[in-house]
């Protein structure tokens, strides 16, 4: 038996969350304990984007606000300026946890993400492209999605073997993403710079002036996704011993793969669609979840959590630190992703594989 196998038989002590009389999720004790600490994080965040600043509710008063008893500039924050923006981004932070959970977890690779292969690249060229060629016609968000669904696309293509080879799929994603950035930077330069600021903004990633359109359409994607990667995750679980054990227990792992990498596809552009394409929370989320933890699998509830607590405090960020005013929240998550880059690398140098 390998030290991998090993390391799995002996995790932590787990349990069974019921469903009904049929279902029995097994869940680990400690993984339990890490999500209610994040959710309570989480929830701390979230009274702190409402209640802080020069137009922030009191908290005495954010209760009722929150319940629906709320007017005049309360009732403002809680339904045009804060409350829809707070919703976008704990659905979009959960979506990208979730889908660099899922890429990590196929690719077997810290570096797997949405980033890395393509995605957000592409979904930024297609805004730019909408917003230079066809301006009042197709939204820059419809761009996006078209974009980043084209980029997957071409790797799917130029892989050769679709999902299923994690190698080739990093290889090609690196050489969509570079294109996607050379067309986006093209645009940038030929815009007005009106409308070229207003682009950037957005393929940096932005929060601002989200609607609740905008957050029915995240947790939408959530809503149906969601339940889909639960009934993944156990073959995922499998996957981490490898695939020829995981072929002998029957969990098919070229079809779990190309799922996995499938519903990974469509978290992402659900969050690309409503805040355009943020940087590393894919790619950090599951890695600070498997080092909170430090037990082995996929970790996809607990990715979701901290994708949105970290969105969330990016975003606080973005609109309360005065020295920064009004920069896009995708500036505050590509310095987090720096510095989670900057601990890896020394991690890995230290360890002697650099």
């Amino acid at each position: 038996m390998t030290s991998r196998q090993t390391a799995i038989r002996t995790a932590s002590p787990r349990g069974f969350l019921r469903v009904g009389r049929s279902v029995a999720l097994p869940v680990r004790r400690v993984s339990v304990l890490t999500a209610l600490v994040l959710f309570v994080l989480l929830l701390a965040g979230a009274v702190a984007t409402l209640s802080l600043g020069r137009l922030g509710i009191p908290l005495s008063e954010l209760a009722g606000a929150v319940t629906g008893g709320a007017e005049g500039k309360n009732g403002f924050v809680i339904e045009r300026l804060r409350g829809p923006r707070l919703v976008v981004a704990v659905g979009t932070g959960a979506a990208l946890g979730l889908s660099g959970a899922l890429f990590q977890s196929v690719t077997r690779n810290p570096l797997g993400s949405p980033d890395v292969i393509g995605l957000a690249s592409g979904a930024g060229a297609g805004a730019a492209i909408s917003a230079l060629l066809f301006p009042d016609t197709v939204p820059v968000a419809l761009g996006a999605l078209i974009g980043a669904v084209l980029a997957m696309v071409l790797v799917y293509v130029s892989t050769g073997t679709g999902f299923r080879n994690p190698a080739r799929l990093v290889i090609a994603g690196i050489g969509i993403a570079a294109m996607g950035t050379a067309i986006t930077q093209y645009v940038v330069y030929a815009m007005e710079r009106d409308r070229a600021a207003v682009l950037t903004a957005y393929v940096n990633g932005s929060l601002s002036a989200r609607s609740w359109e905008d957050a029915t359409t995240i947790w939408l994607v959530l809503l149906v996704v969601a339940p889909l990667t639960v009934l993944l995750s156990r073959r995922l679980d499998i996957g981490e011993m490898g695939d020829d054990i995981a072929a002998a227990l029957g969990s098919q792992p070229r079809r779990t793969k190309t799922a996995a990498v499938v519903l990974a596809i469509v978290l992402s552009a659900g969050a690309v669609s409503v805040a355009g394409p943020i940087a590393f929370i894919a790619l950090t989320s599951p890695q600070v979840a498997k080092r909170i933890t430090r037990v082995p699998g996929p970790h996809l509830a607990l990715s979701a959590l901290t994708g949105a607590l970290l969105l969330v405090l990016a975003d606080l960020c973005a609109q309360q630190l005065p020295l920064f005013d009004n920069l896009p929240v995708g500036i505050y998550t590509m310095a987090i992703g720096g510095v989670y880059l900057g601990c890896l690398l020394v991690r890995e140098w230290r360890r002697g594989v650099l």
